[in-house]
């Protein structure tokens, strides 16, 4: 199953024909439907329309073929109907100039002051007494479909590119791991010999008063606490099982994004830990690289669904 990512965009066009408005009208010309979806990441599913008024009645189908298509995102429904070219400006018919005129005539009665009507305002109230009146449900719902098929394809090729960015994050730190592995004992032997040789100095100060089995004794015990403070065999067992776990799950795909999420934060802790037992520059080193590249992996795992 691919993995998907939350963000994508599609959209599309539907040819479709506008009902006459009366029996003094002239056959209407055909409209078009614009219909565009847009998605960024969410922690949840956040649908919002924005439907043209004609179109409103159809949000609850179209909220419901989304929600079975997508699982998380903040998701923008658009839709408008547009009116074909011949009929950008309708003129009106007979029976409506006639129906304004009477209407005007009895406003001007009551009110005189009250300006005439302007051929915008007649034009603009033709429009509303000529609204389409056909059925859109059915190529809305087929325009929809076909916008969706588009968005959840562009979500699967963004998803496939945050795939392979993830799986070539877990290679570095999978390297970064191997680094870090024999520093450990190498910093244990290295502060074991520098505890012997400050010993035998403080032995040589005392002037014997330390037997020279007491001063190894307490070397080798001061060594043991060190090497128990810097040990971070536990921190890279726990980090070589997250990354096994992150690359399961991407090569999985399906709905894997809050879980990733978890298993990124578990990352950082635990090369935050690397970071604060460091007693040598390059585990410090190796523990920033770390959280910059768990830092990138974050920002790529915010985005799949």
């Amino acid at each position: 199953m691919p993995v998907y990512s939350m963000t994508g965009y599609a959209s599309g066009q539907l040819s479709v024909p506008q009902a006459a408005p009366g029996q003094d009208a002239r056959p209407s010309s055909p409209g078009r439907i614009g219909l565009e979806i847009r998605s960024v990441n969410s922690r949840f599913l956040d649908l919002s329309f924005r439907l043209s008024e004609e179109l409103r009645q159809h949000e609850p189908a179209l909220r419901e073929m989304v929600q079975a298509r997508l699982r998380r995102g903040k998701v923008e429904i658009r839709a408008g109907l547009e009116s074909g070219p011949s009929d950008a400006v309708r003129e009106p018919h007979a029976r409506l100039l006639q129906r304004l005129s009477a209407v005007q005539d009895t406003v001007r009665g009551w009110l005189p002051d009250a300006r005439p009507l302007s051929v915008a305002d007649i034009l603009r109230l033709g429009a509303a007494e000529e609204a389409p009146t056909a059925d859109f449900a059915e190529p809305l719902q087929a325009l929809a479909k076909q916008a969706l098929d588009e968005l959840v394809a562009s979500r699967e090729r963004e998803g496939a590119r945050l795939a392979q960015m993830l799986l070539g994050h877990l290679k570095q730190l999978r390297a970064l791991a191997e680094q870090a592995r024999p520093l450990v004992p190498q910093l244990v032997e290295q502060q074991r010999t520098r505890f012997l040789e400050r010993w035998k100095e403080a032995m040589g100060l005392a002037e014997g008063t330390a037997s020279p089995e007491a001063a190894q004794d307490r070397a080798l015990t001061e060594a043991t606490a060190f090497a128990i403070r810097i040990d971070v065999a536990e921190e890279l067992t726990r980090l070589a099982a997250h990354l096994d776990e992150i690359e399961r799950l991407v090569k999985k795909g399906g709905e894997a994004g809050k879980r990733l999420d978890f298993l990124i934060q578990e990352l950082h802790r635990e090369a935050n830990t690397l970071g604060s037992k460091s007693a040598a520059l390059e585990l410090t080193k190796i523990s920033v690289d770390m959280k910059v590249l768990i830092e990138q992996m974050r920002e790529q795992v915010q985005n799949i669904e």
